[in-house]
């Protein structure tokens, strides 16, 4: 398969189907409805092409994910010609995947810079976006309004709200009625939320740019402290195991009043059978308290990277740009409410009617904070394991955030060396 004939494709003109038919496999996590919408999208590159795609499903835990990834690259597996990839993934498998500088550079500057950036390692570009964004608060508008109460925008104010509002639901009747509901346990998604919370209470980033191990601070103690109270009070016990789909489980039967997760979500919450369709919005995340809080959100979002060890990187190569394509992004977006890595897609009127969240989601990617990937180079994945451990063996009760963070510090410390 040529790169004209991929160009082409890309801009919805007809080419005669390819002189081979090549069969390839992409790897794809089990969130929400991504894989049915995948391979609707699939379907319609094999009809183009002549070409199969086999989908290979993954656990929803992106911790599992990256370490099956591992696994597969080292062995030079050559059975997966597609991986879908964290944004935080590419300083650490660039060596297992093709570069696509070439491949892309007719449609590069299409994408936010930033991200192109993000997915670029030592001048090689590892993988191409296919959609970004940034977790936010959901909340109960009929709640809050039936209570009397604005949406917080700090954190004190929002578990003040949500014990209000959980204890008058309990007393009406309710018993399944909780305060909020957000992704603890012991994975990368506890990193995305604790980095949130630190973050917001000007605790810093874990681990700086230049690589300085900020972690142990007086703010990041009180927020991690603020949610270790949330435990058994206004957050079920069930937290310290809930990752992205337990927890929307409880918040979409209508058993929460706050819900802490990314955009899909959104799509999600107001489908033709959801408890809660049309009684929900959206705002940025809280902030924590003292001179130096902000709302913070951790930037997140996936990738189409190419093998190194694909039978057929061309066709692998045009699948790769065909997902990341305007018009399957602008679907993507449409029907996952899942934000596009293109810039003009915020202003597709098409995009705004459908799912005007999209264009209205620009204000929580305003407050993006990035993991310390980069600082860390190859370590993140330990890094981000010690960190959640840590925040988890707090807000379970097994030792305080002082600490815990302190022994977390030390751990980092150790790790670090002269690697970073």
């Amino acid at each position: 398969m040529t790169m004209a004939w991929g160009i082409a494709l890309l801009a919805g003109i007809a080419m005669p189907a390819m002189a081979y038919a090549a069969e390839l496999s992409v790897v794809s996590g089990s969130t929400g409805r991504s894989v049915e919408f995948l391979r609707t999208q699939l379907d319609r590159f094999e009809a183009d092409t002549g070409h199969t795609v086999t989908i290979v499903p993954m656990p929803s835990s992106t911790t599992d994910q990256f370490g099956q990834y591992r696994l597969w690259l080292a062995a030079g597996n050559t059975d997966i010609d597609l991986y879908t990839t964290d944004v935080i993934w590419a300083p650490q498998l660039a060596d297992q995947f093709l570069d696509l500088t070439e491949a892309a550079k007719d449609v590069v500057d299409d994408f936010f810079p930033s991200i192109i950036e993000s997915q670029t390692v030592d001048g090689k570009l590892v993988a191409l976006p296919s959609y970004t964004g940034a977790p936010a608060l959901y909340y109960r508008k009929d709640l809050l309004e039936k209570y009397g109460k604005s949406v917080p925008t700090t954190w004190a104010e929002m578990t003040a709200t949500a014990q209000e509002i959980m204890d008058g639901e309990r007393a009406a009747g309710n018993a399944d009625m909780w305060g909020f509901v957000f992704q603890g346990n012991a994975y990368e998604g506890l990193t995305c939320d604790a980095l949130e919370w630190v973050k917001s209470y000007g605790g810093g980033q874990i681990v700086e740019p230049d690589g300085t191990i900020s972690i142990n601070n007086n703010n990041a103690v009180a927020a991690i402290d603020l949610a270790a109270s949330w435990i058994g009070t206004i957050s079920p016990e069930g937290s310290l195991a809930y990752m992205e789909e337990e927890s929307r489980g409880v918040w979409q039967l209508g058993n929460s009043v706050f819900h802490r997760n990314w955009e899909y979500a959104y799509a999600l919450g107001n489908s033709g059978d959801s408890p809660i369709k049309g009684l929900f919005d959206v705002a940025p995340l809280p902030s924590g308290e003292g001179p130096d809080a902000r709302s913070a959100a951790t930037l997140g979002g996936w990738n189409y990277a190419v093998s190194k060890y694909s039978k057929n990187p061309d066709a692998a190569i045009e699948l790769a740009l065909y997902l990341t394509s305007y018009e399957v992004q602008k679907e993507r977006a449409i029907e996952l409410t899942e934000m596009p890595t293109r810039p003009a897609l915020y202003d597709d009127a098409e995009v705004a009617a459908a799912q005007p969240i999209v264009p209205a989601w620009k204000d929580v990617l305003l407050n993006a904070v990035p993991r310390p990937s980069a600082p860390t180079k190859t370590d993140y994945n330990e890094v981000s394991s010690l960190f959640w451990s840590a925040v988890h063996n707090t807000l379970a009760g097994n030792g305080s955030a002082a600490e815990n963070l302190e022994l977390l510090e030390a751990d980092l410390s150790d790790l670090k060396g002269d690697a970073w």
